[in-house]
C-alpha cells in the first residue's frame, strides 16, 4: 500500500476555464461554488469559467478562485476514488496552497479559509500597490550562487530576497523593480539558463508585504483552529505542526517569509511518502517534485 500525499498549488496556477465542466457535472463542486459567491459577493463560477483573465489574475481574485477550484477538484476524486482519499496520509500547499492543505486536514473549516483567503488576497494587493516590486524566476543556478546574487544586485533602499527555494535549480527571487530588473541581467552573466520575469502584483514572501500582516493576522484571529488530522507541512519552516496557534503564527508570517518548497517536500519523503497527487489546476507541482526525486510518481487530479 503506497503512503499518499495530496499537494494544492499556489497563485499563478489559475486559468480562465478552470474549474467549469466540475461545476456542470459534479453537484458537490457546484455547491463549493455557490457557498463561495456567497461569502464572497461576486460570481466566482463566472470569473473562473469566462474571466476576463486580467481580472483572475488580480491577486484579490486569483487566490479565492484558486483555494476553490482545488477544492472542488478534490471533490472530484472523493467521487471517483474515495479510497485514496481516505488513505492520504500527509500533505502540503505552495503559498496560498497551503490554507488549501489545511482545510483538507480539518484545521479550518471552508467558509473561514475563503473568508481568510479573500483578505490575505485583498491585503496582498494593497501591499503590492505600495511599493513597485516584482519577482524574477532564475534557472540553473545553486542556491549559494543566487545568494551572491541578491547581495551583490541588491543597492541602498532596495529590497531584493530569495522569496521561493523550489526544487534544484528553481529558485525565484523577489523585491524592488529596479533590483530584479538588475539581477535579471546579472544572472544571465553569471551562468542561469533563463530569468524569467514573473507577472505578479508584487514581491511576495518579502519584507514589501509587511502592511498585509496586521490585516491577515487579524482574520485569523477570528477563525477557529483545530489540530489537523494529518500532518501539514509548514511553507514557512518545513515542519509538521499540531498546535493550531503555531499554525497561525505560521501562516502570518508565511507572507513575509520565503517559501521552502524544496525542503517541504523533502520533509513528506522523509515521512515515507512514495504516491503523490496534485490536486488542482495546472502540473507546476508534479514537474517541481520530477526535479527533487524523479521517480517518486505523481498523479494530476485537475480541474
Amino acid at each position: 500500500m503506497s503512503n499518499i500525499a495530496f499537494l494544492f498549488p499556489g497563485q499563478g496556477a489559475q486559468a480562465v476555464g478552470m474549474a467549469q465542466e466540475l461545476i456542470e457535472q459534479l453537484p458537490t463542486a457546484a455547491a463549493l461554488f455557490a457557498q463561495a459567491s456567497e461569502i464572497l459577493g461576486y460570481d466566482l463560477a463566472h470569473l473562473c469559467a469566462q474571466g476576463p483573465a486580467e481580472k483572475l489574475n488580480t491577486t484579490d481574485h486569483s487566490q479565492p478562485a484558486l483555494f476553490v477550484a482545488s477544492l472542488a477538484a478534490l471533490e472530484s476524486l472523493k467521487a471517483s476514488d474515495p479510497q485514496t482519499v481516505d488513505a492520504c496520509t500527509a500533505t502540503a500547499g505552495l503559498s496560498l496552497g497551503e490554507y488549501t492543505a489545511l482545510v483538507f486536514a480539518g484545521v479550518m473549516s471552508f467558509e473561514d479559509g475563503l473568508r481568510v483567503v479573500q483578505q490575505r488576497g485583498s491585503a496582498m494587493q494593497a501591499a503590492a500597490q505600495q511599493a513597485d516590486s516584482t519577482m524574477v524566476s532564475l534557472l540553473g543556478l545553486s542556491t549559494d550562487d543566487v545568494q551572491q546574487l541578491v547581495d551583490s544586485c541588491r543597492e541602498d533602499g532596495e529590497v531584493l530576497q530569495i522569496a521561493n527555494y523550489l526544487c534544484p535549480g528553481n529558485i525565484v527571487i523577489s523585491g524592488s523593480r529596479t533590483a530584479c530588473e538588475r539581477i535579471q541581467v546579472t544572472a544571465i552573466e553569471a551562468g542561469a539558463m533563463q530569468a524569467i520575469p514573473l507577472a505578479v502584483a508584487g514581491a511576495f514572501h518579502t519584507e514589501v508585504m509587511q502592511a498585509a500582516v496586521e490585516p491577515l493576522r487579524q482574520v485569523l484571529e477570528n477563525v477557529a483552529l483545530n489540530a489537523p488530522r494529518i500532518p501539514v507541512i509548514s511553507n514557512v519552516d518545513a515542519s509538521i505542526h499540531s498546535d493550531p496557534e503555531i499554525i497561525r503564527q505560521h501562516l502570518v508570517q508565511q507572507v513575509v517569509s520565503p517559501v521552502r518548497w524544496e525542503e517541504c517536500m523533502g520533509t513528506l519523503l522523509n515521512q515515507g511518502i512514495d504516491q503523490f497527487y496534485e490536486i488542482g489546476p495546472g502540473r507546476v507541482l508534479r514537474g517541481l517534485l520530477r526535479r527533487i526525486a524523479r521517480k517518486t510518481p505523481c498523479e494530476n487530479v485537475s480541474c
